[in-house]
């Protein structure tokens, strides 16, 4: 995951497409399609961690569970 991320810190187009993606699996998949194995749980794992400049964050959406805030 780490060559991703300064793949992502070199590529300002690619920094933007992981901007806009909406699930850690979105990401994962930009990963994958670049050639790194890399998994949406991969990605929820690294939340809160930097590496290369680039920070993941986990944001929760509200529905995103069903249920889950009642």
């Amino acid at each position: 995951m780490q060559q991703f991320f300064v793949r992502v810190q070199a590529e300002p187009a690619l920094r933007q497409a992981l901007e806009e993606a909406m699930t850690a699996d979105d990401v994962a998949r930009l990963a994958q399609d670049l050639g790194f194995e890399v998994s949406g749980s991969d990605i929820l794992r690294f939340s809160g961690q930097s590496a290369s400049g680039v920070r993941v964050t986990r944001i929760d959406h509200p529905g995103e569970y069903p249920g889950r805030y009642v």
